[in-house]
């Protein structure tokens, strides 16, 4: 397995790398300038599971706010940085647990070292991002387009000059929106880059799109080994991110915890409102920290049968439904009582 084999990064008080469990990543999309309503988002992120959140940092004063955000989160805080290397320079004197560059758009090799060097100095890593978006045109002419081959390379580089100014507390991130062309980048350099490496599909799209995109990507990629810590990136609000995520990983067998709700598809046997009960269920379930698998089924009459691999689970009929466990019919109530029958056998699951 590739991350077994990676260097273990210190990013806060989080160990990316080295077989470390892969850690969850969002980043804000509030001005990171504006305190108060940055450290709200990190708080609501914090609360839905986001392990790394990184800020924006296009200017001096959102630099300068890194260290008022840390001082009231929990998790350690990624600057990222584009252009101006005096912002990766300050973030870093502001407290920030990790900087993202792209040291091909920060400038000459001077400011690239200056990066560096404060980097080296306060035993900050870097995060090296290469987005296909932004491919250098050589590579480009090279590779006859657009290619993971030309990423690959492009990563590789940017290490290799960080590697040859006497640092290498790295992280790897190589992105493109093309899925496959994303999966085929991360299975090359995985096997010549001794890095964590940061794993997302980059500009996946609205919620639907997005998760779709991001779920066959991450999943082609996780399941060879391959990534450290993950993005799934949604335009949309950042907390939908974390959700999708941490699915992603169970459904891998990544990571354990946590309520499974598992529910039907709906039929003509369905009698009642199944859709708006398992949304419902998913909200209810999201606090309880229990590792069990629940389902929400539609009919009595095939419920219990497909219900037989959950731990719990409920069953709805005409004005009335079944309570079942391990396939087994325990209870029947009324309709309008399943969903807090089902929340107090949840919360008393350990009594």
């Amino acid at each position: 397995m590739y991350r077994e084999a990676t260097k273990k990064i210190g990013i806060g008080d989080v160990i990316i790398g080295g077989g470390s469990p892969i850690a969850i990543q969002s980043m804000t999309n509030t001005r990171t300038e504006e305190v108060e309503a940055t450290v709200a988002q990190v708080l609501a992120l914090e609360k839905a599971g986001c392990e790394i959140i990184r800020c924006a940092v296009p200017t001096m004063e959102a630099a300068q706010a890194i260290g008022k955000i840390k001082e009231r989160i929990h998790i350690p805080l990624v600057a990222d940085i584009h252009f101006d290397y005096r912002l990766a320079i300050a973030a870093i004197e502001n407290g920030a647990d990790k900087i993202r560059i792209n040291p091909g758009n920060i400038g000459d090799g001077s400011r690239v070292q200056a990066v560096v060097d404060k980097a080296k100095a306060c035993k900050v890593p870097i995060r090296v991002g290469v987005n296909s978006g932004s491919l250098e045109k050589p590579l480009v002419e090279r590779y006859g387009g657009v290619t993971a081959e030309g990423l690959v390379e492009s990563a590789m580089d940017k290490v290799h000059m960080i590697e040859g100014m006497g640092y290498d507390n790295l992280v790897v991130s190589i992105k493109s929106s093309d899925v496959m062309m994303c999966v085929r980048a991360h299975e090359l350099i995985a096997r010549e880059c001794p890095y964590p490496l940061h794993v997302g599909i980059t500009e996946a799209g609205t919620l639907l799109a997005g998760n779709i995109k991001s779920s066959v990507g991450l999943g082609l990629i996780l399941n060879q080994g391959i990534g450290d810590t993950i993005r799934v990136s949604l335009t949309g609000d950042p907390v939908e991110e974390i959700r999708s995520a941490k699915l992603i990983l169970k459904t891998l067998g990544l990571r354990q915890g946590g309520i499974e709700v598992v529910s039907c598809p709906t039929c003509g046997r369905t009698k009642i409102d199944l859709i708006g009960l398992a949304n419902q269920v998913e909200e209810m379930v999201e606090d309880i920290p229990l590792n069990i698998k629940v389902a929400v089924m539609g009919c009595v009459v095939n419920g219990p049968g497909e219900a037989k691999e959950a731990d719990i689970g409920i069953a709805g009929g005409i004005g009335e439904g079944l309570l079942i466990k391990k396939g087994e019919v325990v209870k029947k109530v009324r309709e309008d009582q399943l969903l807090e029958t089902l929340r107090q056998e949840l919360l008393n699951w350990n009594e």
